[in-house]
């Protein structure tokens, strides 16, 4: 029976990384309720003792997992509270250079009370952002509220479809994700507008 390979020895802190990678990968396939201790160690190509010595408990080492997700995030789109036209494209490139970390945050986190605060954080942010935005092309009231909730839930749901179909046509995919955002604001900014409202937005354009 042949031995083991030894572990190789690395500096702490890439392999800290390294076990977050694998744990990413792990969680992501079969949530966190599912996955083990093992099957990260496993997945990491280490024992079970050295996740011990990075990480105090499995729940530990999920938040580890969805903090760094969404730092990475944050550092991808921005975090000035401003949305531009560059905004929805950097979201996109930052799923796509972490599609698993994303959809632990926005398609597992959220289904998991322990951690729901990581996701309800972002949200929170997501929907003051996009309420500065629409605030100037729906008239203020329940139609606003509406579009401020759905805006960001739509992109978000839209973005991981687009990660699940395999990120097609990746040039023009932001362009087609932003249509359906103006459709949600077209209809909603086009109930019991006020006589002489103007479209702001269209305005601009």
């Amino acid at each position: 029976m042949a031995e083991p390979e030894p572990v190789r020895r690395m500096p702490r802190a890439e392999r800290r990384e390294q076990i977050l990678d694998a744990a990413t990968r792990a969680f992501a396939r079969t949530g966190y309720a599912a996955t083990g201790l093992d099957d990260v160690a496993a997945e990491a190509g280490i024992t079970r003792v050295l996740l011990y010595r990075h990480f105090d408990s499995k729940g530990d080492m999920y938040r580890a997992v969805l903090d760094r997700a969404c730092a990475r995030l944050g550092t991808a789109v921005g975090s000035e509270g401003d949305y531009d036209e560059g905004s929805l494209p950097a979201l996109m490139r930052s799923a796509a250079d972490d599609p698993d970390g994303f959809r632990l945050l926005f398609r597992h986190a959220v289904r998991e009370p322990e951690f729901r605060d990581v996701v309800d954080g972002i949200r929170s942010a997501s929907a003051e952002v996009t309420r500065k935005e629409l605030a100037a092309m729906i008239p203020d009231g329940p139609w606003l509220d509406w579009a401020v909730q759905l805006v960001p839930a739509v992109t978000l749901e839209a973005v991981i479809a687009w990660l699940d179909a395999g990120q097609p046509d990746p040039d023009q995919a932001a362009g087609r994700i932003a249509q359906i955002v103006h459709g949600i604001v077209d209809v909603a900014g086009a109930v019991d507008r006020p006589k002489g409202y103007r479209d702001e937005r269209r305005t601009r354009q």
